[in-house]
């Protein structure tokens, strides 16, 4: 008994193109910058109190540019990548 041939004559298609890896790329640098924005703050002496650990930049932007960058990667994976048929 013979096995069908399942093999087509079409070329092979990855899941993601070009511009999916380059929207992964840009949500995971926008997820590094966040978590470097909420780097630091610590006090060089620990028995003096800092209120830098409470600033604008660590509280508010950096989880904001962390999420954005989240949302770019949903984007870059549920982006379907655009066929060029010709024929």
């Amino acid at each position: 008994m013979a096995l069908p041939n399942n093999k087509s004559n079409s070329p092979k298609t990855f899941q993601f193109s070009k511009e999916n890896y380059y929207l992964m790329f840009a949500g995971l640098a926008l997820i590094v910058i966040g978590f470097m924005l909420m780097a630091g703050g610590k006090s060089d002496d620990p028995n003096v109190y800092s209120k830098d650990i409470f600033s604008f930049r660590r509280i508010t932007l950096a989880p904001i540019v962390v999420i954005l960058g989240f949302i770019v990667e949903i984007v870059a994976i549920m982006r379907k990548p655009k066929t060029n048929v010709k024929g």
